[in-house]
C-alpha cells in the first residue's frame, strides 16, 4: 500500500490518481473541512484507507510491514499563511516525523520541496544538495522557508550518516498547473485564474511589473504541468539509478504570464484582450519575477522523459478538462 499525505490535494490527488490507475492500493491522508471541492479530487478513485492527518501516526503503529511508499505531498502550501507555529507543525515537524518512520521501518519515501525555497533566484535555480549551496537560499515567505529548512534538515541528517529511508527523494516542484487544483482559492494556477476571466469575460488580467528589468506581464515562470509532476515522483520510487537527493521538478523552459495568457486566448478561439492591473501592496518585494528550474541533475541522474511544453500542457488543460462538464480527475 502507499500513503499519500495531503491525498485529496493538488498535486496529491494526482500522484493518487496514477497509483490508483496502476492497481496499486492507496491509503489516502488528508483534511476535507466543508470544502465541496476537495473531496471531488478523489471521488473517483479507489481508495483502501481514508485517513485525516491525527489518524495517521496509529494507522502506522499497526500497519504490520504493509507500507510500500510514503508519497508526502501534504503540507500549508498557501505563500500568504501567517501563522508561522502552524506552518512549524505541519511542513517541518510532521515531515520529520514521517522521514524518521521510513528510516526506522525501510519505507522509501519522496517529499514535496518547492521552488519557494529559492526565493528571488539571484542565488539561481541549481538544485545543488550541499552546505555551501544551502547556506545561500533565501525563501521570501514562511512557506517557503518551511520547505528549505526541511531539506536543510535532511542534508544534515545525511552529512551524518544518520539512519534515513533506504529509498527517498525531495522533489522542488515549481509553478505547478493542472486539473484538481481548484479548491485552491486565490492560490490556484495562473492558467485556471486566466482561462476563467478569458473565457467568462473575453478580458485577461496581468499584473504590471514594479522592476525595471521586466515589461508588464513580462514577468517569467517555469510553469510545469501536473503530469510531469507525477512522472517524477513514481519515477523516483521505482528506480535504483537516482541518488537519493532533492531535486528540481520544472519545464526546464521559462515563459511570460503574457505568452500563457495569448495561448490561452489561442486554445479558446478569442482575441487577445489583456489589462494590466496593480500589483498588491502584500505582494511588493517578496514577488519573483523570474523562475527557471535546472534539470540537468534529473537528467544526470535517468529521468529521461520530455517534460510537457506549456503549449502542451495548456491544451490538454483546457480541452481535456476545463470545457467539459466534469473538470476533475
Amino acid at each position: 500500500m502507499h500513503i499519500v499525505t495531503g491525498g485529496a490535494g493538488f498535486i496529491g490527488s494526482n500522484v493518487a490518481a496514477a497509483l490508483d490507475e496502476r492497481g496499486e492500493d492507496i491509503a489516502i491522508v488528508d483534511t476535507f473541512g466543508s470544502d465541496d471541492l476537495k473531496w471531488r479530487n478523489v471521488a473517483k478513485r479507489r481508495v483502501r484507507e481514508l485517513l485525516t492527518p491525527d489518524q495517521l501516526p496509529a494507522f502506522l503503529a499497526g500497519s504490520n510491514g504493509g507500507i510500500d511508499s510514503i508519497i508526502h505531498m501534504g503540507a500549508i502550501s498557501t505563500t500568504v499563511e501567517k501563522d508561522v507555529d502552524l506552518i512549524i507543525r505541519n511542513n517541518f515537524r510532521g515531515s520529520v516525523d514521517l522521514w524518521n518512520w521510513c528510516a526506522t521501518h525501510d519505507v522509501p519515501f519522496v517529499y514535496a520541496s518547492s521552488a519557494a525555497t529559492y526565493g528571488d533566484g539571484k542565488n539561481g535555480f541549481a538544485d545543488d544538495f550541499d552546505q555551501a549551496a544551502l547556506a545561500t537560499l533565501r525563501p521570501l515567505n514562511p512557506y517557503g522557508w518551511s520547505k528549505h529548512v526541511f531539506d536543510r534538515w535532511v542534508h544534515a541528517e545525511q552529512r551524518a550518516g544518520r539512519s534515513q529511508p533506504p529509498k527517498w527523494a525531495g522533489l522542488k516542484f515549481f509553478n505547478v498547473y493542472g486539473p484538481n487544483e481548484y479548491h485552491k482559492g486565490g492560490q490556484r494556477s495562473v492558467a485556471v485564474q486566466l482561462f476563467e476571466q478569458i473565457n467568462s469575460s473575453g478580458v485577461a488580467q496581468l499584473f504590471k511589473s514594479d522592476n525595471p528589468q521586466y515589461a508588464d506581464g513580462g514577468q517569467v515562470r517555469d510553469f510545469v504541468w501536473v503530469g510531469d509532476c507525477v512522472s517524477v515522483a513514481l519515477w523516483m520510487l521505482g528506480t535504483d539509478e537516482a541518488p537519493n537527493s532533492v531535486y528540481n521538478v520544472g519545464s526546464g523552459v521559462a515563459r511570460t504570464f503574457e505568452d500563457k495568457a495569448r495561448i490561452t486566448f489561442a486554445l479558446l478561439g478569442i482575441p487577445p484582450n489583456i489589462e494590466f492591473i496593480d500589483l498588491p501592496e502584500s505582494l511588493r518585494g517578496k514577488y519573483q519575477y523570474f523562475t527557471l528550474a535546472a534539470l540537468d541533475k534529473l537528467r544526470a541522474a535517468g529521468y529521461d522523459r520530455p517534460m510537457a511544453s506549456l503549449e502542451e500542457g495548456l491544451e490538454t488543460y483546457i480541452q481535456s478538462y476545463l470545457l467539459r462538464e466534469d473538470i476533475f480527475r
